[in-house]
């Protein structure tokens, strides 16, 4: 019976006697475990970027859209504010407007918020202050609206006039004061809202003035933790169905309701759905490369134990059994893909590395990763070598030694 350590110095001598055909055996592993590693890894690092731009987008969060006009009031605001759970909420309208500044006029989305839109989404201002429920004509403005959309930077203090038009074709202009500016952030995708770069802050009271309403287009607001805001969003939909005449055995169906309600934990879910779903989808794609590589291994091996064939009959005529011929030929093809792994995985890592600083998302490498890509390096391997070693084993060494 041949020792594990006698047959891993003779597989040694056999893999480097043929450079060139061991390492076209090893490259179809490589490429296989170096996939599926990289896209392992960037499968992480868009879940990890996912969840951190629900982050910047504010904590906790509930958001409520009004499906109709006149649907939401100061009532509905009230029964939000008052629903056990909540710690901040902030009606909404938003509407295009012209914005005029040094005689230059842009198309610029306007939102009319309350003073707690800042701590419910997470707002961060770099220059100035956001507004407060007591401002009136004041205006906070997008970093790319401040620095990119006129001619000339917007500075704090500065003053715009906002042109925005009624439901009844009338127009109304009011001017400005720009209180504070928005640092630069572009999190906003995820949940389909404004992109906060370009977009322009006012007090909810001002806006729903200029277009006289008194209805709001939806509510944001935030619960205490995160363990709670999905039980919380459940509450504030049953509170708001009862006030809006909705049956209770509606309450489930969405196009029963004039409005929608959505919260973190739910698109942290479906996030996560499709992360992983892409990730296994993209994997899957990798394993046929790992596919061909252990066809690679395997059809190579043959050819080595047709070209072995008298060395094989040499040492079962020296006394080697057929489990030693078995566990002689297994170690070398477990030790192409163990080369192979170890290649792959650090290229598969490399790769994913480049590939994540280029699209700028946080590089995520769970340890596991090596591990995975040495597990699978090694099973491709074994089991690539099983029939071509099974073949050797069977050698006749008669036939063996006198083979030309």
């Amino acid at each position: 019976m041949i020792d594990l350590r006698h047959a891993f110095v003779i597989a040694l001598g056999s893999i480097s006697s043929a450079k060139l055909r061991s390492t076209l055996t090893a490259l179809g592993i490589i490429i296989g475990v170096a996939a599926v590693v990289a896209n392992v890894s960037l499968g992480a690092s868009f879940n990890q970027y996912f969840t951190d731009e629900l982050g910047s987008l504010g904590s906790n969060f509930i958001i409520i859209y009004s499906q109709d006009v006149n649907i939401f009031y100061d009532n509905e605001l009230e029964l939000i504010r008052n629903t056990p759970g909540i710690d901040g909420v902030s009606p909404f309208n938003q509407q295009t407007a012209a914005v005029t500044y040094l005689s230059a006029t842009r198309q610029i989305d306007v939102q009319g918020v309350s003073e707690d839109a800042q701590y419910i989404s997470n707002l961060e201002v770099g220059e100035g202050n956001f507004l407060t429920d007591k401002d009136k004509f004041v205006a906070v403005l997008g970093k790319e609206v401040a620095e990119e959309k006129f001619e000339k930077d917007i500075s704090i203090k500065n003053y715009v006039d906002i042109t925005i038009k009624r439901q009844d074709g009338t127009s109304v202009t009011r001017k400005f004061r720009v209180k504070g500016i928005l640092a630069s952030e572009d999190n906003t995708f995820v949940t389909g809202g404004p992109d906060r770069d370009v977009i322009i802050y006012i007090p909810i009271a001002t806006l729903n003035e200029m277009l006289n309403v008194t209805d709001y287009g939806g509510f944001s607001a935030r619960t205490g933790s995160a363990e709670s805001v999905r039980e919380v969003s459940d509450e504030v939909d049953k509170r708001l169905a009862r006030s809006l005449g909705v049956p209770s055995r509606d309450l489930d169906n969405d196009d029963a309701k004039p409005y929608r309600i959505f919260n973190q934990a739910e698109i942290i879910e479906q996030l996560d759905a499709l992360a992983q779903s892409l990730t296994i989808l993209i994997t899957l794609v990798a394993l046929v490369a790992l596919v061909v590589g252990s066809i690679g291994i395997m059809n190579i091996m043959l050819v080595t134990v047709t070209e072995r064939t008298r060395e094989i009959g040499l040492l079962k005529s020296l006394g080697y059994t057929k489990s030693g011929i078995l566990i002689l030929f297994i170690v070398e093809s477990i030790i192409v893909g163990v080369i192979g792994g170890i290649l792959g995985t650090l290229m598969g890592l490399l790769g994913s590395y480049l590939v994540e600083v280029y699209l700028n998302i946080p590089p995520v490498f769970p340890i596991y990763l090596i591990f995975l890509g040495f597990s699978i390096s090694v099973l491709v391997g074994l089991v690539a070598g099983v029939y071509p070693a099974n073949k050797a084993a069977n050698l006749d060494p008669v036939e063996a030694l006198r083979h030309e």
